[in-house]
Order: structure tokens, then C-alpha cells, then sequence
């Protein structure tokens, strides 16, 4: 049975976490937001998920930038700096005495509303902003075989309905996409654009592998993930072939190789897609690239936060 891809190390010290909610601290099971929150009635919010790493925040400068531009498309006042809000998040993980294998959930709702609608104008409160800090590790696949992927029928859509680009609360295709997939005994799904070609997964991006050549997505329906996009840095800078492009479902069954990215577990292996097993069991692209990425993240976390 097929469990999702975010599997993780259960760790007892989550159960006595202090969870950040507008500048105080709460233990979990006080920590609560009101019943006419934006986020809770309609999904209004942005939101970043970010690793400690030997005590910085990684890639931070780009999470935040990505946070607040999300925010004024939203036309939503964070009512913090950058600076500000990372500091909070590292006061947030320090008041839990947190340095490594840490996973936090920042999220951004507009705020409280006088009333459950959906107009921006009934919100009567500055933007909730909570911080969920947790001590977790990804479960690592002892023989690097891969996950299993399904197709699902839900499409990303054209940003003229709902930006595929902004990581809003807003993620009900994407959990459509996950409930077909889990139905299907699949741990994710492999979302198509518009247009039939590959865009990306219901939670992580994807990549393929083939002939010695990186292709993903064109990244016109998918978020432009942070760990998407170093690795198309890395391949650049390390005289990797790789490519922004459409292709198709029959590119993936025929492909060497094929793999996923995200926060949580970096860059992780498909073994199959809709049943097809994805080359030969070699993966020597996705061995490279994760060792260069495992370079990049301690090198980027060797500096200060912004």
C-alpha cells in the first residue's frame, strides 16, 4: 500500500512543540485561530514549507520572495518585513530548542472576517501568520528504488482561473489529484497542463532523465518550486544538459531515468509511472544531482539569514 511522499520519522518531541501564532507562542494543543479566519473560511492565504539545516533556514531569501510576491498578487499585507518575519521564524525554533532535521510551515491567511464571505473588504484584522516548526526527517528508501506514480485526470490549470504559479491555501486540485492517485495505490499523482503535456506532481515537481539530458516541465502550470529551480541551477552550473519543455506521458514510460524535487526530501526517485517501471534501475543523473544538491544546501546554509 502506497503512502503519500512525505513519509516521516516520528519523533515524540512534536508532541510538546510550541506552535508561533501572531508573534506568540502556544503549545500544540492550545494553539488555535479563529472559526472566521480567511484561511479557515475560504482558503485565502500564502505559505511557505522551509528546513532548518545546522541552524539556518535554507534557500530563505528565496522562500520569502516568493511568499511576499504571492501576498501582493493577493493584494494581502503580511504586516511584517522580510527581516521581520524571519526572525520570528527563528525565534520560533529556537523557543523549541530546534538546530537540525526541522520542517516548518509557515502560513499567511488574510486574517479574521466580520462575517464568513468572501469580499477582502469584512476582514476586521490584520493577516494570521502561524508557525509550525516540527522535528522531522524524511524516511529515506534504503534501496533507492523510487515511488510510484498515477496520472490523474486533474489538470493545472491556465492562470487566468487560478494561478498555478502562487502557493496559495487554496490547493483543492492538487488534493483531487491526491485522492485519485492514493485510490489508484500510487504514492503521488503526475498532473498534466492544459494541453496534455507534463506539468508537475500534486505536491513535489518532476523531472526525467533521458540520454543524458534533464527535462521538466515548462514551468508555465506549476509553481516555480525553490528546490525545482536549484536543481535547473545545478545542472546549468555543473555542464548538465537541461531543459524547460513540454513533453509527453509517452516521454516519461520511455525515459532513463525519473525523479521528484521539494523541500521536504530534496530530490527523491520514481521507479514507475501508470505501471510503466522507469528504465533499467540505473539512476547515475539522480546520484549526481542529489550529491550536488546535498553540497548546495551546506554551503547555502553556512551564511546568515537575511
Amino acid at each position: 500500500m502506497a503512502s503519500g511522499t512525505h513519509q516521516y520519522q516520528q519523533d515524540p518531541r512534536n508532541e510538546n512543540i510550541l506552535i508561533n501564532i501572531n508573534g506568540e507562542l502556544f503549545p500544540r494543543s492550545e494553539a488555535k485561530i479563529s472559526v472566521f479566519d480567511s484561511g479557515f473560511i475560504l482558503g485565502d492565504g500564502v505559505w511557505e514549507g522551509i528546513r532548518l539545516h545546522n541552524g539556518h533556514l535554507a534557500f530563505i531569501e528565496q522562500h520569502m520572495r516568493r511568499l511576499y510576491d504571492g501576498a501582493k498578487a493577493l493584494d494581502m499585507d503580511i504586516g511584517l518585513t522580510k527581516e521581520q518575519l524571519v526572525e520570528r521564524i527563528q525565534h520560533t525554533c529556537d523557543a523549541n530548542q530546534m538546530f537540525d532535521g526541522v520542517h516548518i510551515r509557515l502560513m499567511v491567511t488574510r486574517g479574521i472576517k466580520s462575517t464568513p464571505y468572501q469580499d477582502p473588504r469584512v476582514t476586521i484584522s490584520g493577516a494570521t501568520i502561524v508557525i509550525i516548526a516540527e522535528h522531522k526527517s524524511a524516511i529515506e528508501q534504503i534501496d533507492n528504488t523510487g515511488i510510484s506514480l498515477f496520472t490523474s485526470h486533474v489538470r493545472r490549470g491556465y492562470p487566468d482561473v487560478q494561478d498555478p504559479k502562487l502557493n496559495t491555501h487554496s490547493k483543492l486540485n492538487c488534493i483531487f489529484a491526491c485522492i485519485q492517485a492514493a485510490k489508484a495505490h500510487a504514492d503521488e499523482a503526475l498532473m498534466l497542463d492544459p494541453h496534455g503535456f507534463v506539468a508537475t506532481c500534486n505536491s513535489t515537481h518532476f523531472f526525467i532523465a533521458r540520454d543524458g539530458e534533464v527535462w521538466t516541465s515548462s514551468g508555465d502550470f506549476c509553481l516555480d518550486g525553490i528546490t525545482r529551480r536549484n536543481v535547473i541551477n545545478l545542472c546549468k552550473n555543473n555542464d548538465i544538459k537541461v531543459f524547460e519543455r513540454n513533453f509527453t506521458l509517452a516521454d516519461v514510460y520511455g525515459a532513463d531515468e525519473a525523479f521528484i524535487t521539494g523541500t521536504f526530501a530534496g530530490l527523491s526517485a520514481v521507479a514507475q509511472v501508470d505501471g510503466r517501471i522507469i528504465g533499467t534501475g540505473e539512476k547515475p543523473m539522480l546520484a549526481r544531482l542529489q550529491q550536488l544538491y546535498i553540497q548546495l544546501v551546506e554551503t547555502e546554509t553556512q551564511g546568515s539569514a537575511i
